[in-house]
Formats: structure tokens, C-alpha cells, sequence
């Protein structure tokens, strides 16, 4: 791996794909099957939280009980990954990776997608051999992002002053800052720019313009 330039750790659902109506889709599903009513999408990005028992809190007004959360996370998994194969990557995703690539530029993926499901799909995108690495969550693993991310920088041996995460999510930004890397996150997600710019780090509407902006980050 070069030693010059940034490297760019992508993050997968709601960044790289374009998976958010599959995402609400699978929400008011599982909401159904307890009789909560649906919710749209500015609703969900508005209330939208990690953890994600934490989000139904803000929904339902309480913290939902086990039973109900083997139900409804069981439920959106389900339903999810019926949706998810009609998904697409977002708009300039592959073209973007393929550029970079090109111009000799380091860029890696890291998910929460359980890794056995992750790498097929980033396989079936053609868009594998565009990252040095690629990791989604060990079936083992009951870390959130920010240990993952550090397991992830230790294999790639690269310094986190060159690092910086592309995200949808506040939790990337948080992984990123627990390991000493930059971020920026991207609208089209799970949250929205309100509450994305809260976090304090640059926030953008296209991936064009996160590659840009990181690019720029000192």
C-alpha cells in the first residue's frame, strides 16, 4: 500500500448501496407484525439511532421488550433480505471506486453486515477488486463499529492521520474518531443532514462530492 495520499474506508448498507427503501420497507414490516404503525421515511431518519433498540425506544416511547425485540429484529432481517436483492450501488458508486483505483488511491470497505452475506453481494456488484480490504461484522463479534474499525486499520497497517471514513451514519463518524481518522457522511442513508450535522463533521448529498471533500481534509 502506498505511503502518500488518503486512504478511504467505505461503509456498505445506505453509503455504497443504495438500500434505504429496502431499509423502511423492512421496517414497517416487522413494525406490522406487532401492530406499530409504519413510519416514513423522514420519520425514520429523524428517530434513527445506534443502537437500534434505542430507535425503537424513541418510537415506541419504551425500550421494547426481549420478546419483542427477537420479534422485531428477526422480523426486519427477514423481510430485509427479501428486499435487498432488487437494490442497487448509489448513483456514481462504481465509477467513483474505479477512478480512485485508476489513479493508484487506497480505499477499503467495512460493514456490519454479517461477513459471510457482505462479500458475495460486494462480489455480485463487481466492485470486490476496487478495495485493498473488505470486512463485514465476524458472526462472533458483539462490537459496534468503533472496535470493528480497529481491527480493520490494524490489518490494513495504515496510519489513521491518512484515514478517512465514508459514512451515512453517526456511528461512522464516532468509529472514525475513536481510532485518531477523519469522516465524512453522505445524506442519502439513515439519518438525516440535521442530524448528521450535529456531529460536527463535514456532511454532503452526493458520494462525488464525500470523495472531494475527503480528499481536502488535512
Amino acid at each position: 500500500m502506498g505511503k502518500h495520499g488518503k486512504h478511504l474506508v467505505w461503509d456498505w448498507n445506505g453509503t455504497l448501496l443504495d438500500d434505504i427503501d429496502a431499509v423502511i420497507g423492512a421496517t414497517n414490516a416487522a413494525f406490522a407484525e406487532l401492530g406499530l404503525a409504519s413510519i416514513t421515511l423522514e420519520r425514520y431518519r429523524e428517530l434513527y439511532t445506534v443502537p437500534v433498540p434505542k430507535f425503537y425506544e424513541r418510537l415506541m416511547g419504551r425500550l421494547p421488550t426481549d420478546e419483542e425485540w427477537t420479534v422485531m429484529d428477526g422480523a426486519f432481517h427477514r423481510h430485509y433480505w427479501a428486499r435487498a436483492e432488487a437494490c442497487g450501488l448509489t448513483a456514481g458508486a462504481a465509477e467513483l471506486l474505479a477512478a480512485r483505483q485508476a489513479a493508484g488511491a487506497t480505499q477499503s470497505l467495512l460493514s456490519l453486515a454479517p461477513h459471510a452475506d457482505l462479500v458475495p453481494l460486494v462480489r455480485r456488484y463487481g466492485i470486490a477488486e476496487r478495495f485493498v480490504r473488505v470486512d463485514g461484522r465476524p458472526d462472533t463479534s458483539t462490537d459496534g463499529k468503533s472496535g470493528h474499525m480497529v481491527r480493520h486499520l490494524a490489518a490494513l497497517a495504515v496510519p489513521a492521520e491518512r484515514v478517512v471514513v465514508i459514512g451515512d451514519a453517526a456511528d461512522d463518524a464516532v468509529a472514525a474518531a475513536h481510532v485518531g481518522a477523519r469522516a465524512v457522511l453522505y445524506t442519502g442513508g439513515s439519518h438525516s443532514r440535521a442530524s448528521l450535522a450535529r456531529v460536527g463533521v463535514p456532511v454532503v448529498d452526493s458520494l462525488e462530492e464525500a470523495v472531494a471533500v475527503a480528499e481536502e481534509l488535512v
